[in-house]
């Protein structure tokens, strides 16, 4: 193994819910995860009763962004929401908005711990320093021996 003991992945299964309509949404199993050897990116999972299930995959940052304020354009959007609960405090939400050839899509998740999730990659790669995670100058330097 070698020089990749380093490596470092981290995975949590939450529960989103497809949203339907203003009043219906279904919940979907997703697992959110994240690879030190893939700095860049997070994989979200859906378990839809589909095999195999369905994947995507796009910027850590586009996430980091969209807990704080509406974040990314195109195929991936995700921005903060608080949903109403019948009189009760709102709790924090994410929306992520996936738009696809196969269709679209409109999930919320449980914002703080998507956000606690989010935490712990930041720790393990702190932002700025995912160049350094690729190893790419270790390459280098095996290539020019």
């Amino acid at each position: 193994m070698g020089q990749h003991e380093h490596l470092t992945g981290i995975e949590r299964e939450l529960t989103l819910r497809l949203v339907l309509s203003p009043e219906r949404s279904v919940p979907m199993a997703t697992l959110f995860a994240y690879r030190s050897e893939d700095p860049y990116a997070v994989h979200l999972t859906f378990h839809i009763g589909s095999v195999p299930p369905v994947r995507w995959t796009f910027a850590r940052d586009l996430l980091v962004d969209g807990i704080f304020r509406p974040s990314g354009h195109g195929d991936v959007r995700v921005w903060p929401a608080r949903a109403e609960a019948g009189g009760r405090p709102a709790s924090r939400s994410l929306m992520f908005a996936l738009t696809s050839p196969d269709g679209d899509a409109l999930l919320r998740a449980p914002a703080d711990p998507v956000a606690a999730w989010l935490e712990r990659t930041l720790r393990i790669v702190p932002p700025g320093s995912e160049g350094d995670r690729l190893g790419l100058d270790d390459d280098l330097s095996q290539l020019l021996a």
